[in-house]
């Protein structure tokens, strides 16, 4: 696993760890993790098939 650094807002930083204290996440990182993953699930497959319909057009 690769280490990256990212700056957040305060209010969202807040939140998160209101989420890991409240037992919802183990750690912030743990949600981060999760948040990303629900962002790739969301939108990553979307992007896939508009680029796969670029490229059949090419």
């Amino acid at each position: 696993m690769k280490r990256i650094t990212i700056r957040l807002p305060e209010q969202q930083l807040d939140m998160i760890s209101y989420m890991v204290a409240q037992g919802k996440f183990p750690s912030a990182s743990e949600a981060i993790r999760t948040a990303v993953r629900e962002l790739i699930d969301e939108r990553g497959e979307k992007l896939l098939r508009r680029s796969e319909m670029i490229e059949a057009l090419s």
